[in-house]
């Protein structure tokens, strides 16, 4: 992927060499919240459990019109809808805006990790360069689109429906996602001090309903040294009520692994089952989420689920990350849980 970048017009660019014309884009100071489809002033301090950025379609005028359906903006990212005119193909623009030269190197990260994977439930980089813009810049990563939207999108389309994902549903979305963190605590240099914003809205649906994790920024920590680093990282980037308890206030000797991302995999799998993330309404009350997630999580009882998924859940929630599973064992645990093929009888355990 190169840095070659040319604003040819006003509604189209050239990346690599390849021209793009603009379908939709949001100006500067507005949003669009992807799980309401509307436009809303622009959103200032913490993220907010589900308001981000999408790189698929919201719900917003015809889901077979790309071009009717603005993509959306957040306090650091814009999205834009594009369209590849050398083959006639949707693509999602992310423009992250650099005020200095830490938000620069963040960017690249971002777009050095995604560079790392081929993994079909990761987000792929189709190319990525730097702009200036005055004083500024703005780093563009051009990834797929997904028209399906994001797993949010799913859950709040059954929800308005009176519905939820299915037990079996649930099951077959939790086990990509974790092939996909299995894939990125897989790498060397991120086996143990890595973490990522793991979120409903950070998870896109392929055509077949296949999660896609994206938004793969993340944090390196190398000692108790950068304790204070990380938790300051994990407030401004990391939604309150996805955090891990041990992101709230870091200790210089508290373990921060994969087990991190198990207590938001947890979140996920909750919003999955009840269509909201536990501490949500925490978040919505004005309630305190650094307090709440101190304590072991209640876990609603419902003929929906079996009391194998909701012991798999209960165990991710552990308020102790030494008594979380590791993602290998949560895989194993999976794949013993997944409903048998057409013919076949399996006891689930």
């Amino acid at each position: 992927m190169g840095h070659a970048l040319c604003v040819c017009s006003r509604g189209t660019v050239i990346i690599d060499n390849k021209r793009y014309l603009f379908i939709q884009k949001l100006g500067e100071g507005f949003l669009l919240e992807p799980h309401l489809g509307r436009v809303s002033a622009k959103w200032e301090g913490h993220p907010t459990p589900h308001q981000e950025i999408s790189l698929g379609l919201s719900h917003v005028g015809d889901d077979h019109d790309p071009s009717l359906t603005p993509l959306a903006h957040s306090g650091f990212s814009y999205v834009d809808l594009v369209e590849g005119l050398h083959d006639g193909h949707f693509y999602a623009l992310k423009r992250i805006l650099c005020h200095e030269q830490q938000d620069r190197e963040e960017a690249q990260r971002e777009a050095d990790m995604h560079r790392l994977f081929s993994h079909p439930n990761i987000l792929r980089l189709v190319a990525y360069c730097l702009r200036e813009r005055g004083a500024k810049h703005e780093a563009w990563l051009l990834l797929p689109f997904f028209k399906r939207g994001t797993l949010w999108n799913e859950i709040e389309r059954l929800k308005d429906k009176g519905n939820f994902l299915t037990e079996d549903q649930i099951l077959w979305l939790l086990l990509g996602i974790c092939r996909g963190l299995e894939a990125i605590h897989a790498k060397a240099f991120l086996s143990r001090d890595a973490h990522r914003d793991l979120k409903p809205t950070n998870i896109l649906l392929g055509d077949e309903g296949q999660p896609v994790l994206m938004d793969l920024a993340c944090i390196n920590v190398e000692g108790s040294r950068q304790a204070l680093t990380l938790q300051d990282w994990a407030a401004q980037r990391c939604t309150i009520s996805y955090r891990a308890p041990e992101l709230f206030s870091v200790q210089s000797h508290c373990v921060i692994d994969e087990r991190t991302d198990v207590w938001s995999l947890g979140c996920v799998l909750y919003a999955m089952m009840f269509g909201e993330g536990p501490y949500d309404m925490v978040f919505q009350k004005g309630d305190s989420v650094a307090l709440a997630v101190q304590n072991q999580l209640s876990i609603p009882q419902s003929p929906r689920h079996s009391s194998a998924l909701r012991q798999l859940l209960a165990s991710m929630m552990t308020v102790d990350p030494h008594q979380r599973p590791h993602i290998p064992l949560l895989l194993s645990q999976l794949e013993a849980l997944q409903p048998p093929a057409p013919g076949q009888h399996t006891t689930q355990i």
